[in-house]
């Protein structure tokens, strides 16, 4: 395999307002914001209190990783945030990813299915476990092979923590700038996580009909 190449330098950027009316919202968040506050006063500082101070009736519908970047839906009052909510529970929510992962995958598509659970010991990382873990799966597609890595679209048929990285990790292909799951080396090959919530397309909550939006993922 080539070595992998250092990838340019990220800038994090605030978050950007995709689409808004009386029901919803729909935001592009950046890489390192917490979508909803941590514990701590140094955890203080999220995407939710961000947004309350321009759209105070904003509600987080579903969240994104501290170090994942793209598209979030919220909703403005009780009824669309319920409405939404069970969209994603229901699965009726389309969600795509782009990442960056090391290696070349050796086939153009297919899908990992392995449970995941929380694992104490190593705070806050997931881990694979056949027994114990909850159900996971993950569809994947490569869309290019170059300079030692694959861009890849992830399409997270459930939505358990880390995801879409544990997953990558267990196939032998950790993603760039993966701090918690990949070797120095892959953390080191970008200033960022190379994963993007690049479209996510849903049913408007009060005239039902099909929304869906794209931001291209900024590596």
């Amino acid at each position: 395999m080539p070595a992998l190449p250092l990838l340019p330098r990220f800038t994090p950027a605030p978050h950007v307002v995709i689409y808004v009316d009386d029901v919803l919202l729909v935001v592009n968040k950046p890489p390192r914001l917490l979508s909803v506050p941590g514990r701590g006063e140094d955890k203080q500082d999220c995407l939710i209190a961000r947004l309350l101070l321009d759209y105070p009736d904003a509600r987080i519908v579903h969240r994104l990783d501290y170090d994942t970047s793209g598209l979030l839906v919220l909703g403005r009052n009780a009824d669309s945030h319920r409405e939404l909510s069970r969209q994603f529970q229901d699965r009726e929510v389309d969600k795509h990813y782009i990442a960056l992962a090391l290696g070349y995958l050796s086939e153009n598509a297919g899908e990992v299915d392995l449970p995941l659970r929380y694992d104490p010991p190593t705070k806050p990382r997931q881990v694979v476990d056949m027994i114990n873990g909850q159900h996971a799966l993950t569809r994947w597609k490569v869309l290019a092979r170059e300079g030692g890595y694959t861009r890849l679209d992830l399409e997270p048929f459930t939505g358990r923590t880390h995801q879409l990285r544990v997953h990558m990790q267990a196939l032998g292909h950790p993603l760039l700038g993966d701090a918690l799951y990949a070797p120095d080396n892959v953390v080191s090959a970008d200033s960022r996580l190379c994963l993007h919530a690049e479209t996510l397309a849903f049913t408007h909550p009060v005239h039902g009909g099909r929304l869906q939006f794209r931001t291209p993922a900024p590596f």
